[in-house]
């Protein structure tokens, strides 16, 4: 383990993923804070080599000896083996950041982003620290500069999520797709013309229903009582990152023919009147936020052009004269950055500092 004033090692668990590629990425801005990289992927990726800061580091193998020596793990695993290595590297000492769904809402296990509750990382009982969904990142450096402002009582929202929240089957998934739909003018005449034809050429889905040209009101498993895991998570998630347990939620997530970003649009309700121009100079001085507003000039976000961006953008910014304490917005931001790979590294930054005292 790092010793007062040394530089950690950090250890990238899941490195050649789709969140993993984009850690590494990222990582050259962080590269200073680290005295050695080490990356870890399935096997079949192990050997490969990736260039990072100008420095060619080589994927290893995930076993037991990868976690010799490092002091802080970014982990991206499917949730059915992340208990297995993130448990056991917390037991070895490691500081384990993960990005699955297994310890968001654990007890002793805080649930981190960056610009909002970095103190949160130092709260960690079990060694481990939990990284957000990316669908309640697109908009919580929103809503937790707003909430310090004036008291947010409820959230309504919809959420508009690219295929590459299911990682990189989903992308491929939404790719082939498109191409088995691709110049066929005369789809969509019938009820079912589109299904039946991409369940022909390409057989069983990552999705429910087929992505291209469509839209589907389902992500997630179903969780009961009519709710989705992402629209339980969009609750949960939100209520503990920012220290809201009463605060009430409706959610509705829908999957939609995008690649990469996904978009959320907001109805949140305060608890003192809001005055627009001031919410909307709140989110200008707000780190992590572009406001992209200019509804007459028809400027807005949209995933396409906001993705390989950190920021969040907003864009539709409105209040009805019916709801003085409500605000309505639409916000759009890249669900494998910062609304994963980023967000981790930055938290690795967190605890590094923490651990070499500086």
């Amino acid at each position: 383990m790092a010793t007062q004033g040394a530089a950690p090692v950090l250890g990238l668990v899941g490195a050649t993923g789709a969140v993993g590629r984009v850690v590494l990425s990222c990582l050259p801005l962080f590269r200073h804070d680290w005295s050695e990289v080490r990356l870890c992927a399935e096997d079949s990726d192990v050997g490969s080599t990736h260039v990072v800061a100008g420095e060619v580091l080589s994927v290893q193998p995930l076993s037991e000896d990868f976690f010799d020596g490092v002091d802080v793990a970014l982990f991206d695993l499917p949730p059915s083996v992340t208990p297995r290595w993130v448990e056991h590297a917390a037991d070895r000492g490691v500081i384990a950041i993960d990005n699955s769904i297994v310890y968001r809402g654990r007890d002793g296990v805080p649930l981190v982003v960056a610009e909002v509750n970095p103190e949160e990382a130092a709260r960690r009982p079990h060694g481990i620290i939990a990284n957000p969904g990316a669908t309640v990142m697109t908009m919580i450096d929103a809503l937790g500069v707003l909430h310090r402002g004036w008291g947010l009582q409820q959230l309504v929202v919809t959420s508009f999520q690219a295929a590459s929240g299911l990682g990189r089957q989903g992308i491929s998934r939404l790719l082939d797709e498109v191409d088995v739909v691709a110049g066929k003018r005369d789809l969509a005449q019938h009820p079912g013309d589109i299904r039946r034809l991409i369940e022909h050429e390409l057989g069983d889905s990552c999705f429910p229903a087929p992505l291209a040209l469509n839209v589907i009101p389902f992500v997630g498993s179903y969780s009961g009582e009519g709710w989705t895991s992402e629209e339980v998570k969009i609750r949960e998630e939100t209520r503990k990152i920012l220290d809201i347990p009463d605060l009430k939620v409706m959610a509705t997530c829908v999957r939609v023919p995008v690649i990469s970003s996904h978009s959320i649009s907001v109805h949140a309700t305060f608890s003192r009147p809001i005055d627009l121009e001031r919410a909307r100079r709140t989110l200008v001085e707000a780190p992590m936020v572009v406001v992209l507003d200019d509804t007459e000039g028809q400027e807005f976000p949209t995933p396409v052009d906001v993705v390989g961006a950190d920021p969040r953008f907003i864009g539709r910014l409105r209040q009805s004269p019916d709801f003085p304490r409500s605000l309505d917005f639409f916000v759009s931001g890249d669900n494998l950055r910062k609304g994963a790979g980023l967000n981790m590294l930055q938290t690795a930054a967190i605890v590094a500092r923490e651990l070499t005292g500086v």
